[in-house]
């Protein structure tokens, strides 16, 4: 069996005719080719126009510039910093009490010493207000309203070291001892 055309006599002229549509349209497609330059427009002569008399002024209402920041931040508190701020006491001035402990609201000679306990690390005493709220106390301690520095706790008693300004200015330092009252 001998094949002669495989495609059917019909088709031959739609092929050919195809063909040359596409060998036709190659030649156009060359991208090799530079751009043409812009032609240059011819300067045309353009009469003197006069100025116009009246500047067009517009009668739409002028707008007050929008807003660039609705919220003003300026009368805030700042998140980040502390809630209270700790102020040194003045030097010359009267003393600044640091915290409003009862302890610290009586002088050093209205405190009762009615226990001390003696141990292997430190000694412990037991002082009472006129009040009759009781405190236990230990060496380094402030006690009064001068802030009186516990010193030492011994079997006798509590000796309390206090530093103020005298009547001239001076800084004088007396020790105060509380003692055990006497059995009867």
């Amino acid at each position: 069996m001998i094949r002669r055309n495989m495609l059917p006599n019909s088709w031959l002229p739609a092929v050919i005719v195809a063909i040359g549509v596409v060998m036709a349209t190659l030649p156009g497609c060359k991208k090799n080719e530079p751009p043409a330059p812009p032609s240059q427009p011819a300067k045309a002569t353009v009469p003197h126009q006069p100025k116009p008399v009246q500047t067009a002024v517009s009668s739409a209402l002028k707008l007050p510039p929008a807003p660039v920041n609705q919220f003003d931040f300026s009368n805030k508190k700042d998140p980040f910093k502390p809630f209270m701020v700790v102020k040194a006491p003045q030097a010359g001035g009267k003393r600044i009490v640091r915290d409003g402990l009862p302890i610290h609201s009586f002088d050093v000679g209205q405190f009762r010493l009615i226990g001390i306990v003696t141990g292997d690390r430190q000694n412990k005493a037991m002082v009472v207000d006129p009040n009759g709220k009781g405190y236990v106390v230990k060496v380094g301690m402030t006690i009064g309203k001068n802030e009186g520095l516990i010193t030492s706790i011994s079997n006798s008693g509590v000796d309390v070291l206090e530093q103020f300004r005298d009547d001239n200015g001076r800084v004088r330092k007396e020790t105060i001892k509380i003692t055990l009252p006497r059995k009867q």
